[in-house]
């Protein structure tokens, strides 16, 4: 067994995320394009968003569940490359803290993938949203504040993780 299939979750075997979001892609595309049909294209954005949050959310309670010291801000850090995998996003990593990681995502195949299948204008709702309910699943102390994608226009993704308590504002 090579290093990387030791390190990748059980459920990951084999699939890039990458590759794995191009599939969910392909079928939320057609539940996209019948709830369009028959309800509007408002009704089956928030069909698919509701969807892929939920999936998201579950799939952080897998990733927290599978960590083998438990959730912290390096053991999420140290998954990053489950999603960078074979150049899926350029990374340009601004600074880290002991309760912070920042970086900006300066080129994201995601996006040129759900632009190249007919899905940009729910590309933001496959991927991008993701992010953050990501982190409510894998530990509720992980919080994304995000201003600007790729997806929706942006000359880049900016991701600024803060880890740990939330504390009440003075």
């Amino acid at each position: 067994m090579t290093d990387a299939k030791a390190a990748a979750p059980a459920h990951l075997p084999g699939l890039s995320m990458y590759d794995k979001r191009r599939i969910e892609a392909e079928i939320l595309k057609h539940v996209y394009d019948a709830v369009t049909e028959i309800h509007g294209k408002a009704e089956a954005a928030k069909v698919v968003a509701e969807a892929v949050t939920r999936s998201a959310i579950e799939q952080g309670q897998r990733f927290a569940a599978e960590a083998p010291a438990g959730t912290s801000l390096q053991g999420f850090i140290d998954m990053q490359e489950l999603w960078t995998k074979g150049g899926a996003l350029d990374v340009e990593v601004l600074g880290r803290t002991e309760d912070t990681y920042s970086f900006n995502v300066t080129r994201c195949r995601y996006s040129e993938m759900y632009k190249e299948m007919g899905l940009g204008e729910i590309g933001h709702l496959l991927s991008c949203q993701r992010d953050g309910t990501f982190c409510e699943g894998y530990d509720p102390k992980l919080k994304l504040e995000r201003t600007q994608t790729i997806m929706q226009g942006a000359s880049h993704c900016d991701f600024r993780f803060r880890y740990g308590e939330d504390k009440p504002a003075a």
